[in-house]
């Protein structure tokens, strides 16, 4: 049985071409997790374009009324707006979608989550394999744990 990694997944163009590279580089059986925090028609064909491309499963998590109450009503509260003209909604988001996808690679039995940034590749292994893992990395794998 292959290990499995747990992707963050928005059925773009980069999130959609890193599965079969996750695949043959790391031999893994690709989950991907798309989290909805709103997002709507975005997400239409989301299931068939990543099967397309080798994954086994997708999730589609709404997190909508946890995002609304838990995330946007405190910082807007607290006042967390950019150059007092704008709300940090990726901000806000990224605890929500962190805490869901924990859920799932653990789930899963996951070995790995993975997160595709341009700015840079993000790969969050099993803390005692032999590949490289940076100090992230070994909190994340504490929580799959």
């Amino acid at each position: 049985m292959k290990d499995k990694v747990v992707l963050a997944y928005s059925g773009g163009l980069d999130t959609t071409a890193i599965i079969p590279w996750l695949k043959e580089t790391y031999d893994y059986d690709v989950i991907c997790c798309c989290i909805n925090c709103g997002q709507g028609e975005e997400l239409d064909g989301l299931d068939e374009r990543a099967k397309l491309s080798g994954a086994s499963k997708l999730y589609i998590e709404d997190i909508c009324d946890e995002f609304s109450e838990d995330y946007i009503v405190p910082c807007v509260q607290a006042g967390a707006v950019y150059e007092h003209k704008y709300l940090l909604g990726t901000a806000m988001a990224r605890p929500g979608i962190a805490k869901k996808l924990v859920e799932i690679a653990r789930k899963e039995n996951a070995v790995a989550m993975f997160e595709f940034r341009k700015d840079s590749l993000l790969l969050e292994r099993e803390a005692n394999s032999k590949s490289k893992t940076n100090n992230t990395g070994r909190k994340v794998n504490r929580f799959l744990k």
